[in-house]
């Protein structure tokens, strides 16, 4: 009898731990997906540790900081690793930085960094830290290596295909002027080593440009738009006075020198067949048109 008491009395403590932790659970994860911006899904706001005010994240503070209403001496970003204060958005309460309401109890964010002061309820991103990078990512970790010498993170399928180039996420895109590094948009590293927003090397396409905005090389294979060219060029003969004319051009793409005949359309480069060229001075005496052609501007 004794034992069947002790038998009911120890299922009951089980249940009741299980009932409890199931309340802790549901009451951690109240209201999951319904606080935030638009950045970010979370269920706390900042206290940015530059202007001592409250904001939804970084990026919202980073977007009223560095409007063009505001005058640019007063234009700043927030430093993320000295966030030292979060406020609940279910009941208010400011605290330290942790994951975990220290009054109601609510997970602030599925994902959490400390390192980082960074909250996320879309654990779908696949959110992890980079240590070299010193800030948090997207895409997981097993998907992306560090380069040492480009300074960021890319992914693995680039490992040993990528040109490397000295700190290349450091510095603002090209086209649109923001900066990379840390940057939540899709990132385009071109076939020469430099990178920019995915977004703006679509934009660029769509208008026709194709080479990389840093350095001049081709951005994609050009061959066929180079043998439309030749066909171009071929049923386009020039002038008489321009027959013997020749210039100095510089490949883009290869870094080759070469005088080639001038042609309205485009030049030739002669060592690796591009025409993503550039007239320049070259070694020579300047280029000239025939005599006879000369005698006739002349009269």
């Amino acid at each position: 009898m004794e034992i069947h008491i002790q038998a009911s009395l120890s299922s009951r403590s089980s249940s009741e731990s299980e009932i409890s932790a199931s309340d802790n659970i549901d009451a951690a994860d109240r209201e999951s997906g319904n606080f935030g911006c638009s950045h970010y899904r979370r269920r706390c706001k900042i206290r940015t540790p530059c202007c001592d005010e409250i904001f939804d994240c970084r990026h919202c503070h980073n977007e009223a900081k560095n409007s063009l209403e505001l005058e640019t001496l007063d234009s700043h970003d927030v430093p993320r690793h000295q966030v030292q204060k979060v406020i609940c958005s279910l009941c208010d309460t400011e605290q330290d930085v942790q994951q975990y309401c220290m009054n109601c109890g609510v997970c602030f964010g599925k994902y959490f960094c400390s390192i980082c002061k960074f909250f996320d309820d879309d654990v779908s991103k696949n959110q992890y830290h980079c240590d070299e990078c010193g800030i948090c990512r997207t895409g997981g970790k097993e998907n992306f290596f560090h380069c040492k010498t480009c300074g960021c993170c890319y992914s693995k399928l680039m490992k040993d295909g990528h040109r490397c180039i000295e700190r290349a996420m450091h510095h603002s895109c090209p086209v649109c002027f923001e900066f990379l590094f840390d940057t939540t948009k899709d990132i385009s590293v071109l076939p020469c080593g430099h990178t920019m927003h995915l977004k703006c090397a679509k934009e660029m396409e769509s208008h026709f440009q194709y080479s990389c905005p840093v350095c001049s090389k081709s951005i994609c294979d050009m061959s066929r738009l180079w043998a439309k060219l030749d066909t171009v060029i071929a049923s386009t003969p020039m002038p008489d006075m321009y027959k013997n004319k020749k210039v100095w051009i510089l490949c883009n793409d290869c870094g080759a020198e070469g005088e080639v005949q001038f042609h309205v359309i485009a030049h030739k480069c002669l060592d690796c067949k591009s025409y993503n060229t550039k007239q320049t001075i070259g070694r020579g005496p300047p280029a000239s048109c025939s005599s006879t052609a000369v005698t006739e501007i002349v009269r």
